[in-house]
């Protein structure tokens, strides 16, 4: 294994049970075990909600395996390459500075994902059934090491920081893939639901730089107070003081529209797990409108079938993104200065860190290595 001052052990938070916190220990730093794995310093590993999900317990139907390191949004250094490494590893070469989503690691190459290149390179597929996810079913980003699959990441340009790069390889790549699934031209119209969590206020941004007219919705004062600060061009509603209707009637004014099936927004984007989150976002929507789910509450949404009936409304759901969505998200956040509203820990801070969480005030939390 080619190595640069790899020490034989490492510092991790790790969940020892569902419902504790973490506790800090010290491990073997992990081994690599396939030509295609790569060893990364971690920078920086950002708390996501699915980080949640799991230490309750909920992640279903894979639960992990205990003792286990959580987070599958990291941003590190490579450190190390197996004796024998891949084209994929190759391309990588140690110091090289990477952004790393979950999904995607060991995938199998053989199963209808992989070999039907819907998403990613033929032989390759985040949505692997086979594959394992960095932070849920294997350990992830809470260490000051960790291994992933060099075909998962992403170069990180020079200009971006750790703290930066890692929410985007999770809340970025997955909302910028939401927007693109919306199939929007400059100029239309978007609704982000619960905008200003950790998904919600790098949408903003991204979609200003697209040049979309944007609705920003959400229905606490911590999160609004997120989506007030970021300046973008979005129009912001106060879910708990303005009706959707109220919303459509004012975005007919601006259009000068008066046919309430042509009024209202083209497509919608739903964060929150709530059921009421759902209508109001559905509620938005110009007759043949499309919703995209991100969110997956334990026990799903109710969709009218009068809303897909007699509106036309559509709706799909939206998972990550794909190799190549991930490096144009990077470079597209880059370019436009896209940086999540965070807030920043060191690693034995992390049940601070979960404690902030909780309070539901927006933004994005990180794990900022440096601070260790």
């Amino acid at each position: 294994m080619a190595t640069k001052n790899v020490p034989d052990q490492m510092k991790a938070q790790v969940l020892e049970e569902y419902n504790t916190p973490y506790t800090l220990k010290t491990l073997p730093t992990p081994q690599l075990t396939s030509e295609n794995d790569i060893l990364i310093k971690v920078d920086a590993a950002g708390y996501c909600h699915t980080d949640a999900v799991l230490a309750a317990g909920q992640m279903k139907p894979n639960p992990p395996n205990f003792p286990h390191i959580g987070s599958h949004e990291l941003a590190g250094t490579v450190v190390a390459h197996p004796e024998s490494p891949s084209a994929a590893a190759e391309s990588v070469p140690i110091g090289t500075r990477v952004g790393v989503p979950g999904r995607g690691y060991h995938v199998c190459g053989t199963c209808f994902e992989c070999k039907s290149g819907n998403e990613d390179d033929v032989g390759y597929s985040n949505r692997c059934p086979n594959g394992l996810s960095n932070g849920l079913s294997k350990n992830g980003g809470f260490a000051e090491y960790a291994v992933v699959d060099a075909r998962q990441v992403a170069v990180l340009p020079d200009s971006m920081t750790a703290v930066t790069a890692a929410p985007l390889t999770c809340a970025g790549v997955t909302i910028y893939n939401a927007l693109k699934r919306c199939r929007l031209n400059s100029g239309q119209r978007v609704g982000i639901i619960g905008a200003g969590g950790g998904l919600g206020n790098l949408g903003l941004q991204f979609a200003d730089a697209m040049g979309l007219r944007t609705t920003a919705v959400d229905a606490a004062d911590g999160p609004l107070q997120v989506v007030k600060s970021l300046g973008t061009k979005a129009s912001i509603v106060d879910a708990r003081a303005t009706s959707a209707e109220d919303v459509v009637q004012q975005v007919g004014k601006e259009d000068k529209k008066t046919d309430r099936a042509d009024m209202g927004l083209d497509a919608v984007i739903i964060l929150p797990e709530s059921q009421r989150s759902f209508e109001y976002g559905v509620e938005l929507l110009r007759n043949h409108g499309l919703c995209v789910v991100v969110s997956f509450p334990e026990n799903g949404f109710q969709v009218s079938a009068r809303d897909l009936v007699f509106r036309d409304i559509s709706v799909v759901g939206t998972l990550l993104g794909s190799r190549s969505t991930l490096q144009e998200m990077v470079a597209f956040a880059a370019e436009h200065n896209i940086k999540a509203v965070s807030r920043t820990y060191s690693l034995d801070k992390l049940n601070d860190l979960v404690d902030q969480y909780n309070k539901g005030e927006g933004g994005k939390l990180v794990v900022d290595m440096a601070l260790t």
